[in-house]
């Protein structure tokens, strides 16, 4: 063609306002990324501008909505081979089914796009390595939505790991429970939705080509491969806290067992599922494991991220560092050592947030949205960069392997390929 995909966009001066268009109006679009956008849209000057979703419903609503709301008339597209060429559209927020999000991000950027993308980055290695290859090529600013890295508790038990003072992480407890049978379920909406009314094949991308099924479109996290379900879902914000207080990029083993235990209505993702995981410098004996449990069952302990050393804990519900479970002077006097205990403190008295940030309902995916604003503007790395995106990918993907296949799995740095033992 002649031409850099970085020409497609126009060059965005310190003044410009900047031009965003929705790439999928989903439910969490609806109810969290618009309302953050709109926190900061004024102060920031970014505007939506257009809509693109396969299903002319969507286009619909989105259009509703967006004028009710904020007073905008979007243009409506029916898919990205009509958004994108836009040279008047700056950035994009991708909010579409999970497998989707890594080959529309590439697409984006390489149409001059930056891009603002919902997690999981990619649920396929392939996948994950077509979309950091797009972005380091082109310069792009891409934020993946895991948006704990925005939120100053998490900023706070960042620098407190890093400072030392909690000393060697040794274990990891992890858990995200919920008894809800309609979870990512959509019953009465698959049974409206007709195919004549969306893009079929363009939905299913690069997986393979079967008939049509609404559950498949609407309640695609169920349902292998579109979704990995919890790993993609709900294990990709949690482990992402780890490689980012750590800089350890992936497990060094997966194992993982779990199954449909309870709500056996057609998906093939499990409702339970446990993962065990080591991390740790490769070839260094030096480490420590993360315990994964996740079940749609039953919701006792609900949604917990729990770090421990020797000296103590680390609990990312409550944002207290305690020193339980560290070694005691007792125990300690038996083996000639001294005690080990970390002196008490609560994260949020360490954390400050900003006075303008909008502190309603999710004011960590507001606060998130304004990083990524901010870095269109700046040019800096956002908080979840692609390289960020790519390695809880791995993690998920490693782990999926392991649940598919009863063996444990293993990453080859220099092959960047997962590795079943």
């Amino acid at each position: 063609m002649g031409f850099s995909a970085k020409s497609y966009a126009r060059i965005i001066g310190a003044n410009d306002r900047v031009r965003v268009g929705i790439v999928g109006f989903s439910n969490r679009f609806r109810s969290s990324l618009f309302p953050a956008f709109m926190n900061h849209a004024k102060a920031q000057n970014f505007e939506f501008v257009a809509v693109s979703d396969l299903w002319n419903r969507r286009r619909d609503e989105a259009y509703a909505y967006a004028k009710e709301k904020a007073g905008i008339e979007l243009a409506k597209y029916r898919n990205n081979d009509e958004l994108f060429p836009r040279t008047d559209v700056d950035a994009v927020i991708i909010s579409t089914a999970d497998f989707q999000h890594a080959l529309i991000a590439a697409d984006a950027v390489r149409h001059g796009k930056d891009v603002y993308v919902e997690k999981p980055l990619a649920e396929t290695l392939e996948d994950a390595k077509i979309v950091r290859k797009a972005v380091e090529e082109t310069g792009k600013i891409l934020q993946v939505g895991s948006q704990r890295r925005s939120a100053p508790n998490y900023i706070a038990a960042n620098e407190y790991i890093r400072s030392g003072k909690f000393g060697d992480i040794k274990m990891v407890d992890m858990t995200w429970n919920v008894n809800q049978p309609g979870r990512w379920r959509l019953p009465e909406l698959t049974k409206e939705i007709r195919q004549q009314d969306t893009d079929w094949d363009r939905f299913l991308m690069n997986r393979p080509k079967v008939a049509w099924n609404p559950r498949f479109y609407l309640e695609y996290r169920l349902f292998w491969p579109y979704s990995s379900g919890i790993f993609g879902q709900w294990m990709a914000h949690q482990i992402d806290t780890v490689h980012w207080f750590t800089d350890l990029p992936h497990p060094r083993s997966v194992v993982a067992n779990g199954g449909i235990y309870q709500w056996n209505d057609g998906r093939t993702n499990p409702d339970t599922l446990t993962a065990v995981m080591d991390y740790g410098p490769e070839g260094d004996s030096k480490g420590f494991q993360v315990l994964y449990s996740s079940r749609f069952t039953n919701s006792a302990g609900g949604v917990k991220e729990l770090y421990f050393s020797n000296a103590g804990s680390l609990n990312l519900d409550t944002n207290e560092v305690t020193a339980e479970g560290g070694l005691s002077q007792r125990s300690a006097a038996d083996m000639g050592m001294k005690e080990n205990l970390l002196e008490p403190f609560t994260l949020s008295n360490a954390a400050k947030m900003e006075t303008s940030a909008n502190t309603g309902s999710d004011p960590m995916t507001s606060l998130h949205m304004l990083n990524w604003m901010e870095c269109v503007r700046n040019r800096k790395k956002p908080n979840a960069d692609v390289v960020a995106g790519y390695n809880h990918s791995l993690a998920n993907i490693m782990g999926r392997t392991a649940y598919e296949t009863g063996k444990r799995v293993t990453f080859d740095d220099a092959k960047q390929e997962v590795v079943v033992s």
